[in-house]
């Protein structure tokens, strides 16, 4: 590990490592790796070119893997625990986002391959949504604290699938608050009304996208990046016309934790939740208080 080199990319986020294959990646070194994404947030390793076993063998030191719950790979021979997205097949990821926020326990740590790279375009963006939060103004962060979030797979084709996050959560490591909407998957504040609701999360989606909160990262093809989800939203340019392919692993079982529990019930009057069936669905989907 002392032969590693960490380049930082952006003040936000964002570091490249060299001088490590993944595919020889022991306990020890996992846990620095792990380590150095607690401080940057996104890592990238260029030069890799993992094989699918691989690319799972390195996901497994950090967690239980899981693949994609609602698309299916567009080919067959690739093992279960991994998942290929091309533009293609499953579209392209280009609106701000953290991934599987619409379930109760989301992504915890990303691993994305980069196969195939478009010769023009097709860069990826991340914010860290920590920062974002830090830098709102105190009424607003006082405001959001208290706030509860309705997420859905809508975007999946699964709108079925919802659960309710709060706004702003606690990274477990850190400690550090940490906005956690997205214009993605997340459909309402559920303690506000339909028109506050808009304007809030119009506000606070709008605002994680902030080019000083953000780094932005051109592909070269058997790069293999990390991110933690719990920190960060990302957005693919949807910029280019030739074949861009990707592999993925994720890690999965967060538990999204409040930085505050809310002090307000959800909202029910005139313009807010639209019926009682709808209402009584929300409360059945927030945590029990016990």
């Amino acid at each position: 590990m002392s032969t590693w080199e960490v380049k930082r990319l952006a003040g936000a986020l964002g570091a490249e490592v060299r001088g490590v294959s993944i595919g020889d990646v022991d306990e020890e070194s996992a846990r620095a790796i792990e380590a150095l994404l607690i401080d940057h947030h996104v890592l990238f390793f260029p030069d890799q070119h993992p094989t699918a076993a691989e690319q799972i063998a390195f996901g497994e030191r950090f967690g239980e893997l899981e693949n994609h719950p609602h698309l299916s790979n567009p080919r067959d021979g690739l093992p279960d625990k991994i998942f290929e997205l091309s533009a293609e097949h499953g579209g392209v990821a280009d609106e701000w986002h953290t991934d599987l926020t619409y379930l109760p326990r989301p992504a915890l740590f990303s691993i994305l391959h980069m196969m195939t790279v478009p010769s023009v375009g097709g860069d990826t963006m991340w914010s860290n949504t920590a920062m974002a939060y830090d830098e709102l103004s105190p009424p607003i962060r006082a405001l959001c604290d208290g706030l509860s979030a309705l997420h859905d797979g809508a975007a999946n084709d699964v709108p079925e699938s919802r659960t309710v996050h709060p706004v702003v959560r606690v990274h477990p490591v850190t400690g550090r608050r940490i906005l956690y909407v997205n214009e993605h998957f997340t459909q309402r504040i559920i303690e506000l009304s339909h028109l506050e609701s808009q304007l809030l999360l119009n506000h606070l989606t709008g605002w994680v996208s902030n080019p000083r909160f953000t780094v932005r990262y051109r592909w070269a093809p058997g790069t293999v990046a990390m991110w933690d989800n719990r920190v960060t939203q990302h957005f693919v340019l949807n910029d280019f016309n030739e074949e861009r392919r990707i592999q993925r692993v994720t890690v999965m079982g967060d538990q999204v934790e409040a930085a505050a529990d809310s002090p307000w019930p959800a909202y029910e009057k005139a313009g807010g939740v639209s019926d009682t069936n709808r209402h009584d669905e929300i409360l059945r989907l927030l945590p029990d208080p016990n």
